[in-house]
């Protein structure tokens, strides 16, 4: 078997994993943590934002070709709709994540909730994330970049879904991770 038939199947079925695995993963915490990292898409620097909870558990993840307010709006849209709203959102100084949380909380108050976001710009307690970062640039890393967008989009899908499995969020009583996936691709 050719390894980019293998590619081609990532990039098709990938998604779809990741899919499932957003709907069938445990509940989270309420208290989430917020950042972003760096990976390489035909030659330039885009952004993958990603959410866990205080816990590590993966909340949810998108790749963007901008840092920007528009992009971190996109994604605390895509995660509350997936999570729900949390309680507390940390932070780390970006202007353009900050925007974003005011905007989740202007559409709040538009859709007549009155408990808000709190949002926290505090370092020290996003060490979390930042260390979770370490295992996608891991994987990463010797790939050096991707050759497209989506392809690389559809990789990173399937990076975080076997990490979930691996951070047992997916976990039912005595099964192995490979019959998490199983269930997963089923």
């Amino acid at each position: 078997m050719d390894h980019a038939t293998l590619n081609r199947w990532v990039v098709r079925y990938s998604p779809l994993i990741a899919k499932e695995a957003q709907r069938r993963k445990a509940r989270t915490s309420s208290s989430w943590r917020m950042d972003e990292t760096y990976i390489k898409v035909k030659g330039k620097w885009n952004y993958l934002y990603r959410a866990v909870d205080k816990f590590g558990k993966t909340l949810d993840f998108m790749l963007s070709e901008r840092r920007d307010e528009a992009a971190a709006t996109s994604f605390f849209t895509r995660t509350l709709g997936n999570n729900g709203v949390p309680e507390r959102v940390v932070i780390d100084k970006s202007g353009a994540n900050l925007a974003g949380l005011k905007n989740m909380n202007s559409l709040l108050m538009l859709n007549g909730r009155y408990r808000f976001i709190d949002i926290l710009q505090v370092k020290y307690l996003n060490n979390i994330i930042e260390q979770d970062h370490r295992f996608i640039k891991k994987i990463t890393r010797p790939m050096k970049g991707f050759k497209a967008f989506h392809s690389a989009s559809a990789t990173l899908e399937g990076i975080e879904v076997a990490h979930m499995i691996r951070k047992n969020q997916l976990a039912s009583k005595g099964q192995c991770p490979f019959q998490q996936f199983a269930n997963l691709a089923a």
